[in-house]
């Protein structure tokens, strides 16, 4: 199944507590009777209970405390197995973390091939390395010259928030990769002819149109496996614009995440929402914008050519900028490679300095990787940043800051 959309949107407001609980009561009694795998009542009504994670100043709030953030990413989650899906969380919950960070992917060129996919959609690699298996959820339909949604792509997707939300995780989710690595940004420009991979795709009408349309059908999508349309989940505590949306010339970003914010914001007013910038020249300047709820940053030594004590110091600068700012900050994403002797140690240094900051968060770690399909573990030979439940010092670490950080909220 396919969904064409147009640029006519509309909002609808649930404004009856007792027409929320009837709705609940037909659709698990129609659910049971047609034998769908789905929460219980209980399940579903204890969830619609639950606040949506607030800001209060440069803090986060859940039901009324403070909510400091102990995470992870992932990148598979929006295409891997069930069974990958279900030891990724798994080990997330092991790791004691309370947010996953993930994208929603992939998007390729024409189902006809007409519009060529410009990264490798029929790979068999596993899920770790990109191995998709068919799964997608934008497409460019030729018939009416626009971008197209598989519905049943979104099944997938469906199924991370049904069995995050089973194991009291929140989630962080990006609505597209800045990337061409399953798609992206760059294969949406690319559905119109363009190879400018850094201007076009927030300037063109065609694509800033097919933005707010995907973004509208997402947050307005109904899960089959719990009921609760996205944006009244909350189990979604934020939406990230875009991972890592690197618009050059700088003077474009800021625009587009201004417009996109507001626009998010309209359809989607009750979860938090954050840029997904990575630039560390910005110095998070994205923070100060009206709609954007909290900032974020990466942080890569070996990408930016910072020493790791340089990197310690920018944590302490940008938790800064957070306070002044009045907003809380997270460290969204970070990594120092596992062939470095001093890896243990300097993720010990970069979270104690990040736990004694006011204005940060919390952190969201890059990446946990879980067992494949086939029983072991993803080998990731080229940046080594990847994190796993595999008893090593590196994981009992990573155990230890997540309870540290997570007894600031105490």
């Amino acid at each position: 199944m396919s969904i064409e959309l147009s640029n006519k949107f509309f909002d609808k407001n649930v404004i009856s507590v007792f027409y929320v609980n009837i709705r609940k009561f037909i659709f698990v009694f129609i659910a049971s009777f047609l034998g769908l795998n789905v929460i219980s009542f209980n399940s579903i009504a204890k969830t619609e209970e639950l606040e949506f994670v607030k800001t209060s100043g440069d803090k986060f709030l859940s039901n009324g405390k403070e909510f400091r953030i102990a995470g992870v990413s992932n990148h598979y989650l929006a295409f891997g197995s069930e069974q990958e899906v279900r030891a990724v969380l798994d080990d997330a919950v092991a790791m004691g973390a309370n947010v996953v960070r993930t994208f929603l992917q992939p998007v390729i060129g024409s189902l006809d091939d007409t519009v060529p996919t410009i990264w490798d959609f029929k790979s068999t690699q596993d899920a770790s390395n990109l191995g998709v298996k068919g799964a997608y959820l934008l497409y460019f339909d030729p018939a009416s010259k626009g971008m197209a949604i598989n519905a049943e792509g979104f099944r997938k997707i469906d199924f991370v928030i049904a069995e995050a939300s089973k194991r009291h995780l929140k989630l962080v989710i990006s609505f597209l990769d800045f990337w061409a690595y399953t798609g992206g940004a760059q294969q949406m420009r690319a559905w119109y002819g363009s190879t400018d991979k850094n201007a076009f795709f927030f300037t063109d009408p065609r694509t800033k149109a097919d933005y707010r349309a995907w973004v509208y059908y997402v947050v307005n999508r109904r899960n089959v496996l719990t009921g609760r349309v996205y944006k009244d989940d909350p189990t979604i505590m934020a939406w990230e614009l875009m991972n890592e949306p690197s618009a050059k010339p700088d003077e474009l970003r800021e625009p587009w995440i201004a417009e996109m914010a507001a626009f998010v914001k309209t359809v989607a007013p009750n979860q938090l929402l954050t840029s997904g910038h990575a630039n560390i020249r910005q110095k998070m300047s994205d923070i100060r914008l009206k709609n954007i709820d909290y900032g974020t940053w990466h942080g890569y030594p070996i990408f930016y050519n910072q020493t790791v004590a340089e990197f310690r110091d920018q944590i302490v600068e940008y938790c800064a900028i957070a306070k002044a700012a009045n907003k809380p900050a997270i460290l969204g994403e970070f990594g120092w490679a596992r062939s470095n002797p001093d890896q243990v140690a300097v993720y010990d240094n970069w979270l104690k300095t990040l736990d004694a900051q006011e204005g940060c968060a919390g952190w969201i770690v890059w990446r946990l990787v879980s067992r494949q399909d086939h029983g072991r573990f993803p080998k990731d030979e080229h940046d080594q940043f990847d994190i796993r439940n595999d008893g090593s010092p590196m994981w009992n670490l990573m155990r230890m800051a997540t309870a540290r950080t997570l007894r600031k909220s105490e």
